[in-house]
């Protein structure tokens, strides 16, 4: 409204025209916008309130403990193969039984039910399962097809399977401490398998590449058919001299590639309860020992490479030796002078001490450490002892530690030691997986030389051709070792009835290819026998092991001429 005041005149009052105003907005675009952030709100509670209806309805296999279960149990792992492609280990399918309590309409009916199909459950915690109201409980896991046919045809509500994988070892025990075992949920507990957990698989697993999809199988350098032939002959010798374990193993002496492995008792990897039997442990890597008279074969490679012992030289081993109140005497004793190959085919204690002490005692102890004897050894597998060394390197512990007591190593340190004394010279580390030629070279330390090397083939062979392995001879094979016979140690005191015999081997001698080690524990005299020495049961086992697993191996017998003679060039 407009107001003007005019002189003389009447008060008029007129409408004033609007202005427009510069970047007004009409009542109907406000009006627009209006319903816009209307819409806009009301379509956000529609979704609020529909996620909140899921979530209120969500089925089992939405739930975050169901997830979780999935995310477990769908996690596979790459078969395990052996050098020539059989399977060791793979993944099958199975199902797991689980429940979802709030579902479950009869809690009394489906403990019945259940029970009466899997009376390994136990009814009181399956009830108080049921009775939690929780969205996921497990029941039972890795179900038989007959199992989880049987209790899907009982139509429980509430019940249902989750399918999953499960571990299979087709071989059963033959090779179960080298691919070792999983636990429930899929994951590597020991040997191998844990192994490729530790080194890509778990990391795969963590960051979701591992879920229920196929991955490349994983080789080994283990050939099935000699481990199977390398158990069933230890299994034959723990019954024929009633002992009370047997370790077995067969090395490629030229790349380190475990071909065997076994260690009896074993356990059956399908089984995971046999794993946790301690007497059922992996006593190849994972237990170490005194191995007697087989570490005359170091002592007498230590002595011939320093250059301060030879071939040519003898000692006297007519009387004992006496040192720090102990007497070192021997078990058949010739009591006369012994040349260095009478020492090493007779086994004389105080022949090999005397050769240690013309070597000299911190010869010994570099020596030793050179071959890897001081220190815990490094393989794929987990179980790994470390050796147990004297507590000061007296003159004493080094006299007995020249023939094989007063230091325990594992069997396969001892296997790889051997291997490097036969090849040429050059230490390999062991492995069990394929190695190739440029990894050998890389990897290759020379310990000895090879003149070294030369005379301890001819030792070998001529300790089996005219010494206490004589047991062990395969015709054909030009067959070479040494025996061990260890007495046990209880409280202390070494017992003279209870011994662990082994037979250090390896063959054909003019140019070994494999290194053979057998070690029985507790033997007892067969029928009409006294004696239970290791020329008596490991000989015989490793000759049985070689006759049978030689031409698995591509080596073939030669007779006659084809045999080559070792010779030794000085």
């Amino acid at each position: 409204m407009a107001v003007t005041h005019e002189t003389g005149s009447i008060l008029q009052v007129r409408r004033a025209k609007p202005r427009p105003v510069h970047g007004s907005v009409s009542s109907s675009a406000v009006k627009s916008r209006v319903y816009l952030a209307m819409m806009a709100f009301a379509f956000v509670y529609l979704m609020i309130g529909g996620r909140l209806v899921l979530l209120a309805e969500m089925d089992e296999t939405q739930s975050p403990a169901l997830m979780s279960a999935q995310d477990s149990v769908a996690a596979s792992r790459p078969d395990l193969l052996d050098r020539n492609g059989e399977i060791l280990a793979t993944d099958i399918k199975t199902a797991s039984l689980y429940a979802e309590p709030r579902r479950v309409q009869d809690v009394d009916e489906t403990v019945e039910g259940l029970t009466s199909v899997l009376p390994d459950l136990d009814a009181a915690v399956v009830r108080r399962r049921l009775e939690s109201r929780a969205g996921f409980a497990w029941l039972k896991r890795e179900l038989t097809p007959d199992q989880a046919n049987r209790i899907h045809n009982l139509g429980l509500p509430g019940i249902k399977f989750l399918p999953e994988n499960k571990r299979f070892y087709p071989g059963g025990p033959a090779a179960g401490h080298i691919v070792g075992s999983v636990n429930v949920d899929n994951q590597g507990l020991s040997g191998i398998e844990k192994y490729v957990d530790d080194e890509w698989l778990a990391d795969l697993q963590k960051f979701g590449f591992a879920s229920d999809r196929p991955m490349e199988p994983v080789r080994l350098s283990v050939d099935l058919r000699v481990q199977h032939v390398v158990r069933d002959e230890l299994v034959k010798a723990m019954e024929r001299y009633r002992a009370i374990a047997a370790i077995g193993i067969v090395l490629d002496a030229k790349t380190g590639e475990v071909v065997a492995m076994s260690s009896l008792p074993d356990y059956d990897p399908n089984d995971r309860s046999e794993a946790l039997d301690k007497n059922r442990l992996n006593r190849a890597t994972g237990g170490v020992y005194e191995m007697g008279s087989v570490f005359k074969t170091f002592t007498a490679a230590m002595a011939l490479d320093s250059g301060k012992v030879s071939i040519n030289d003898s000692f006297d081993a007519s009387r004992p030796i006496r040192a720090a109140g102990r007497t070192i005497h021997d078990f058949h004793g010739k009591n006369r002078i012994l040349s260095v190959p009478e020492i090493f085919i007779y086994s004389s204690n105080i022949g090999t001490a005397k050769m240690m002490l013309a070597t000299g005692i911190d010869r010994q102890q570099e020596f030793l450490g050179r071959l890897g004897f001081l220190e815990r050894p490094h393989t794929e597998l987990p179980e790994n002892a470390a050796p147990l060394l004297p507590p000061k390197w007296t003159e004493l512990a080094a006299m007995t530690i020249s023939f094989g007591h007063g230091i325990s190593v594992t069997p396969m340190q001892t296997a790889v030691a051997a291997a490097a004394l036969v090849n040429g010279g050059t230490l390999l580390p062991p492995t069990f997986f394929p190695r190739s030629s440029d990894k050998v070279k890389a990897l290759g330390k020379r310990v000895v030389s090879e003149k070294t090397s030369r005379i301890m083939r001819y030792l070998f062979r001529l300790n089996v051709l005219s010494g206490s392995g004589r047991n062990a001879d395969v015709p054909g094979y030009t067959v070479g070792g040494k025996t061990g016979t260890a007495e046990k140690v209880e409280n202390g005191v070494y017992v003279s009835d209870k011994r662990r015999n082994s037979f250090l081997s390896a063959f054909p001698m003019d140019d070994p290819r494999y290194v053979v080690l057998v070690v029985v524990d507790e033997p007892k005299p067969e029928k009409g026998k006294s004696y239970a020495t290791a020329g008596m049961n490991a000989a015989p086992t490793v000759g049985a092991i070689i006759r049978r697993a030689a031409p698995m191996l591509g080596v073939m017998p030669r007779f006659g001429d084809g045999e080559k003679p070792i010779e030794i060039k000085y």
